[in-house]
Order: C-alpha cells, then sequence, then structure tokens
C-alpha cells in the first residue's frame, strides 16, 4: 500500500510539474525559440538574433547568430559557437546558451545539425558523427567571417551529444582556443554499450540491424529509422532514468518544436557504434571546462572523459549543484550557475 501511495503521489507530482513548465512556453516565438526568456523582437540597442544559412559541402545550413547588446560590427567581439544536443535544434536549449552569452558580450551560433532541423540533406535525420563534427567545424568556418567577430577569440561550447562531438571537433581544430561542455553526451558509447552499459549483450546483434538497414538503402529500399516514439503521460512517468524521462518532457512536452526528433536513421548506427567521444582527449590543448549535474545519471561520461585531457590548459570539472541532464537545460537557477561559469571561463580564455 505504501508503495503504491508513494508512485501514485509521485504521479501527481510528475504532471503538476509537466503543466507549470509547458504553462511557461505556451506563447509562440516569433523566431520559433522555445525556450524560456527567449527574444521576441530585435530591439536597437540590445541583443539581437539573425537568422542565417549557408551551405556547408553542398548542404544548406540554417542557424541563428546572436550579437549583443549595442552591437558595432566596426569592433572586435569574442564569439561563441554552440553545438546542440542529438534529437535538439537551435530553438530549444542551444539557442538558450547562445542567448545568454550573448548577453555576456559574445557574438554567437547555433546552428542546425545537416540532415537535421531545418537544414538541408537527404535523407532525413541521418546522424552519423563525422557530420556533425563538420557542422561544428561548418559554423567556426561561417562566425569568424562575421562583421565584428575576432576570430582569434572563438570558444566553443558542445551541450549533450553536441559536448562530445565538440571534444573531438576542438582535438583537430584548432581556431578554438577555449571549449566547454555542459551535460556531456558520449552517443558512441551509449549507442554501443546502451545507456549505463545495459545492452552489452545486444552489441553484434544491432551492428547487424544497421548493416541490413544500409544494404536496404544501398538497394533502393525504404530509409528505416530507430529512436521512433510517443508514450503517453503515464508512460513517460513510469521511466525509470532521469535522462530519458525528463527528456521526453524537455522534447516532447514542455519544449516540443516541430524540426526536434529523437528519431535516426537505422544506418546511422554503423558509424555511431564505431565512435567514441572520449579517445584521443590528449590531443586538446586548449582550456577545458566540463560541466554536469550533480545528480545526472550521465555524469559517468563527463567523469571518464575529463581526466583524459592531460594536455589540456586551465582544465575544469564544474558540478552544476543538484542537476539532473536535462534540468542544465531549462531549469533557471541551474542555467544561471552554468552560464556564471561559462561567462567566467571564455573571460578568462577568450
Amino acid at each position: 500500500m505504501k508503495t503504491y501511495l508513494k508512485l501514485h503521489l509521485f504521479s501527481i507530482l510528475f504532471m503538476l510539474t509537466l503543466t507549470t513548465i509547458s504553462a511557461q512556453t505556451k506563447t509562440p516565438n516569433p523566431f520559433g525559440l522555445v525556450y524560456g526568456a527567449a527574444l521576441t523582437e530585435n530591439v536597437p540597442g540590445k541583443v539581437n538574433i539573425h537568422p542565417v544559412s549557408y551551405k556547408l559541402n553542398g548542404i544548406v545550413i540554417t542557424a541563428n547568430v546572436y550579437t549583443p547588446a549595442n552591437y558595432d560590427s566596426t569592433k572586435k567581439y569574442p564569439a561563441v559557437v554552440v553545438a546542440h544536443p542529438n534529437g535538439g535544434i537551435k530553438e530549444q536549449v542551444a539557442g538558450l546558451y547562445a542567448q545568454r552569452l550573448a548577453e555576456q558580450g559574445y557574438i554567437t551560433i547555433a546552428a542546425d545539425a545537416a540532415y537535421q532541423g531545418a537544414s538541408g540533406g537527404s535523407p532525413r535525420n541521418v546522424d552519423k558523427p563525422a557530420n556533425r563534427i563538420e557542422d561544428i567545424h561548418g559554423m567556426a568556418d561561417y562566425i569568424t567571417q562575421y562583421s565584428g567577430v575576432d576570430a582569434n577569440r572563438l570558444g566553443l561550447l558542445g551541450i549533450c551529444g553536441g559536448g562530445g562531438y565538440a571534444l573531438k571537433a576542438a582535438q583537430g581544430d584548432k581556431r578554438f582556443v577555449a571549449v566547454a561542455t555542459l551535460s556531456m553526451f558520449n552517443s558512441g558509447l551509449v549507442r554501443r554499450n546502451g545507456f549505463q552499459n545495459s545492452q552489452l549483450a545486444t552489441i553484434q546483434q544491432r551492428l547487424k540491424q544497421a548493416s541490413d538497414a544500409r544494404a536496404k538503402e544501398a538497394a533502393g529500399g525504404e530509409v528505416i529509422y530507430a529512436g521512433i516514439a510517443n508514450p503517453t503521460d503515464e508512460e513517460i512517468a513510469k521511466i525509470p532514468t532521469d535522462l530519458y524521462r525528463e527528456g521526453y518532457v524537455y522534447y516532447y512536452r514542455t519544449h516540443t518544436h516541430p524540426n526536434s526528433t529523437f528519431k535516426y536513421t537505422m544506418s546511422s548506427l554503423l558509424d555511431l557504434m564505431t565512435f567514441d567521444a572520449a579517445t584521443n582527449m590528449d590531443l586538446i590543448d586548449q582550456p577545458l571546462l566540463m560541466m554536469a549535474g550533480s545528480k545526472a545519471d550521465t555524469k559517468y561520461m563527463t567523469d571518464e572523459a575529463f581526466p583524459k585531457a592531460i594536455n589540456a590548459k586551465n582544465k575544469d570539472l564544474f558540478l552544476i549543484d543538484g542537476a539532473t541532464h536535462i534540468q542544465t537545460y531549462w531549469k533557471p537557477d541551474h542555467v544561471d550557475q552554468a552560464t556564471k561559469k561559462l561567462t567566467s571561463f571564455f573571460g578568462e580564455n577568450l
């Protein structure tokens, strides 16, 4: 009986939380932004948002550039590239941190990954690490040519899966003079071993499924997708892991956007399952900040990667007190903690 009452109380609290957060994100935004306190208009003298597009390897990439208050194109500003999470887009958490950093005086860019969001590329929702890393290089290409950007003061922030890809991008691309991650998610590790190593027994089986999916695509057949889900509120409430329970709430309820989806091509697993964001960490010789929630069930990925960055300068592991993975995307006090730390880190190193 006590167990039933606890579960019933948890479900009630879960639904109340979902309703409260939903109320914060109901009003349509003219820029399509779905994060809290998002810009609704460009006001002279304030932080402004500039939708842009550019080509990367023949694919049209859509992005938002944020400029700081009193932006003057004849002056020079430090800039930060922001890489979004898996399944995410520029209008969600990547845009939130891009805006918050612009409020601190940086020119920032958040772009939709190739094959995802509003960016081009077919088939849709290809999710290959090489593409995501190239997306980061492409954002650097674009923003370093933007009026007012000091190309010698370029920072990189990767969030969730974008954090893992940021680590890999920074290993080779020394245009990034300071590198930060938030709630880093090692996509290859999880796609291969399962979350918290829960799928070790099926690695070969899943590689065979991915191989078969690629063979079907090569033969002109249908594109098979993984990650398709449409859970009910009750099903979401019963998910045992914070990452996926809160993730479904964030992406499918409170911060939903038509361009955001968890699905990806099954054939992408051929590349994902042989990728690991935590390899070659010794190649990072730039200042490195890795941030994670102290209660995040994904923290083990940051804990694994951070010590391997043996050549990073001014290396710092920062825990956001009381935060889970997804709460670093939206919860005001956790976002404030992360923004304060990022402002200090980039201020010292850019």
